[in-house]
């Protein structure tokens, strides 16, 4: 059970009095988009969608193979859509960081609140409408779904995180653990979006050198994180991308818990 924080951007500008520099960094195995870059003048909008708008966080690019989106959903009060996704193919997955909403998948309705998660199979008809009367803010999560032949498609899941008991990674003394909405040994799925908690001190103690890419996305706390050759320091509300095989470390900087949003494409053959 969790009783823990979700940091969510609100937007704005900085005075003209700020400086220009900043934590952002953009290579070829990995980026940093602060918290701080998450202003009004980088926000989108999407067809059919009413009284919303996003920050886009990652999308796929031509020669760095990414293989999902990620955006953060800003819905006012009476807003939502009912033709939310355009692409068939796509799956998604919700996760609320503010305010709460009513979601629709396949005619069952399902009360969205801090904390809630939801995955939606490729090809589901699906809608959402902010109800709460508060600004909404959430996480949405795409990828194309894999196919494989004799595999069913995964069903529909709404959970929240303070309703799962976190697993504990052996040999950490309860200092790192994942927060798992979806059984790993269900090959049906091919991404997997988790949250991963490193109590202060706690250390990633080796560097994860590995063919999945990774979005993380700092709901709490912050850490010091080794990415490629560098160090670099995040906080809650910085978004990391990291491309498959980039060298990953990090340590938890305290005084409370780091906690981070993890995407990750799993549980299929690479496409030769």
């Amino acid at each position: 059970m969790s009783n823990s924080t979700y940091y969510a951007p609100k937007g704005g500008h900085p005075p003209q009095t700020d400086l220009l520099s900043d934590r952002a960094v953009f290579t070829d195995a990995y980026a940093v988009i602060p918290k701080g870059t998450m202003r009004d003048i980088v926000t989108s909008f999407l067809p059919f969608w009413e009284g919303t708008r996003l920050w886009v966080l990652a999308r796929p690019l031509s020669g760095f193979a990414e293989t999902f989106s990620q955006y953060i959903m800003e819905v006012q009060p009476g807003g939502g859509s009912d033709k939310p996704e355009l692409e068939p193919e796509a799956q998604g997955v919700l996760f609320v960081v503010e305010g709460g909403f009513s979601l629709t998948i396949e005619g069952q309705s399902h009360e969205m609140r801090e904390g809630s998660y939801a995955y939606i199979p490729a090809g589901a008809d699906w809608s959402l409408r902010n109800d709460s009367g508060a600004v909404t803010r959430f996480h949405w999560v795409r990828k194309r779904y894999q196919a494989v032949a004799g595999l069913d498609r995964p069903e529909p899941l709404v959970l929240n995180e303070r309703e799962i008991e976190p697993s504990v990674m052996p040999d950490t003394n309860g200092a790192w653990a994942t927060t798992r909405f979806v059984d790993p040994n269900d090959v049906r799925h091919d991404m997997h979006v988790t949250i991963v908690t490193l109590q202060p001190g706690g250390v990633i103690p080796f560097c994860e050198t590995h063919v999945m890419e990774h979005g993380l996305y700092v709901l709490e706390g912050k850490a010091v994180y080794r990415l490629n050759q560098d160090w670099v320091e995040v906080e809650a509300g910085d978004f990391m991308w990291l491309r498959a095989f980039c060298p990953q470390a990090c340590y938890a900087g305290g005084p409370g818990p780091f906690r981070y949003l993890l995407y990750k494409d799993v549980n299929r053959h690479m496409t030769l």
